[in-house]
This record gives structure tokens, C-alpha cells and sequence, in this order.
């Protein structure tokens, strides 16, 4: 897909402060080797993405207690990475969009697609925001 097509979905997240992981080196670098709390926002095109899981990152990372490092890959374009962000997502099959946090480099929590679907993005960032005061 045309990078003029997916320039303002990757952007979007950027604008919300999370720094995003186009390499598998750079995936590596963020998870594995960093201490403290990461979020890693799997982003996709699809309107679930784009309705739901996006809305609900931007209001969850604005929320006092949030993890130390915020994260995205795009899944369906950076597809290295992608795939190497989910060798760390340990017991949960590939799924996009998806919320993960990882803690020391280890997944404590997942948010699959299926969780989001269907809920609102207020619902959505609710349940991140308890996800952030229960592991941040």
C-alpha cells in the first residue's frame, strides 16, 4: 500500500506521542532491551483501528499512570517488525489492531482485537487506563 495512503494513519499515533518501530532491530531495542512498562500499539488500516482502537490509545496514554515508553508497529506494512513485536506477545495469536504491555521486556497484558471490536473507545481506554494502574 502506498506510503501517501498510510502516512496520516502512522502519523496519527505519532502525533500521540508513541514512537514508532518500522525494524526489527528497532522493535528489539524497545522491548527486549529496556526496562520499565511499554506500550505497543499494533495499528492497522482497518476501520476498527481507525474507530475504535486509536480514539481509545489517545485518551488512555493521557491518563496520569502510564507505562514508561509508548510504541507502535503497523501490521500489514512493516511487516518485519510486526512480526517480531509478536514473538514478544508470548500465548496470543497474531491479531490487529492490538494493545500489548510489556514489563522488563515481558508481556503482562494484551488487548486483542476481539476486545475491541464492537466496544466504544471510551470503554476501550477505560479498560487501558486499569490495565496502567494495575501494571505501571
Amino acid at each position: 500500500m502506498s506510503e501517501l495512503i498510510t502516512r496520516p494513519v502512522r502519523d496519527e499515533l505519532k502525533k500521540m506521542g508513541l514512537e514508532e518501530l518500522r525494524t526489527p532491530a528497532d522493535v528489539d531495542q524497545a522491548l527486549g532491551e529496556s526496562t520499565g512498562t511499554v506500550l505497543v500499539a499494533v495499528n492497522s488500516m482497518c476501520g476498527c483501528a481507525a474507530a475504535r482502537m486509536r480514539p481509545a490509545v489517545a485518551q488512555a496514554v493521557k491518563h496520569g499512570k502510564r507505562p514508561d515508553r509508548l510504541t507502535t508497529v503497523f501490521a500489514g506494512q512493516d511487516l518485519d517488525a510486526t512480526d517480531r513485536a509478536r514473538e514478544y506477545f508470548t500465548g496470543y495469536p497474531p491479531s490487529s489492531p492490538s494493545v500489548a504491555l510489556l514489563k522488563d521486556g515481558k508481556l503482562i497484558y494484551m488487548m486483542e482485537r476481539r476486545e475491541i471490536e464492537g466496544r466504544r473507545p471510551e470503554q476501550i481506554a477505560q479498560t487501558l487506563k486499569d490495565a496502567f494502574e494495575r501494571f505501571c
